[in-house]
């Protein structure tokens, strides 16, 4: 075969890719440009010119760079999709962690609340002890020392008290007094009388 015209499968071997790739690549406008059709051993073939053959060798060329780079691509995205995979598991450990601690918390909070609160009902009732003491404390002292009223009525009820204890006492020496004389008198009569 001529040099300036190529048989698929020549492309196909010497690029290094299948004829069915080279097919797909061969579309319309390609066709009108750069393929031709001729006869070799009795079968149509077909053939493509220098300048189709440089433009498809490009194309394969950008292609097969572009897979490369996608390619790498895809394993840098697939590196990355792991470790980022990795890093999930990872949080999701910590989280699992952080959400144990958290119940624990809440457990502690809860006990720490029903601790405070038997606190403060501890405490209202120690206060109210002390208030009844407080209360039977100063009613004592009220019974035991009396207060600058009770004084007062102390002070001036204990003259009367007194005067009035002086005053029977008086009636009863006066009456004593007269129940002697009396006797005096009887007696003196009846010694009067003896002489008389």
């Amino acid at each position: 075969m001529s040099e300036n015209l190529k048989t698929i499968k020549e492309l196909a071997d010497e690029l290094g890719v299948s004829k069915q790739t080279i097919r797909n690549k061969i579309d319309k406008d390609f066709r009108e440009k750069f393929v031709q059709t001729i006869k070799i051993k009795g079968n149509n073939t077909l053939v493509i010119n220098n300048a189709g053959y440089s433009l498809l060798k490009k194309t394969l060329q950008n292609d097969t760079a572009q897979t490369a780079k996608t390619l790498q691509n895809d394993t840098a995205q697939t590196k990355l999709i792991c470790f980022l995979e990795e890093q999930l598991d990872k949080k999701e450990q910590q989280l699992s962690v952080k959400d144990k601690q958290l119940e624990n918390k809440d457990t502690q909070i809860a006990q720490m609340q029903n601790l405070l609160d038997q606190q403060q009902r501890l405490a209202l009732q120690d206060k109210k002890l002390l208030e009844e003491y407080k209360a039977e404390n100063d009613s004592l002292k009220a019974l035991k020392m009396p207060t600058e009223d009770t004084k007062e009525e102390q002070a001036n009820s204990q003259p009367q008290e007194e005067l009035e204890t002086l005053k029977e006492q008086i009636r009863a020496l006066n009456d004593k007094i007269k129940g002697q004389e009396q006797l005096n008198n009887q007696v003196s009569k009846k010694w009067y009388q003896f002489w008389k």
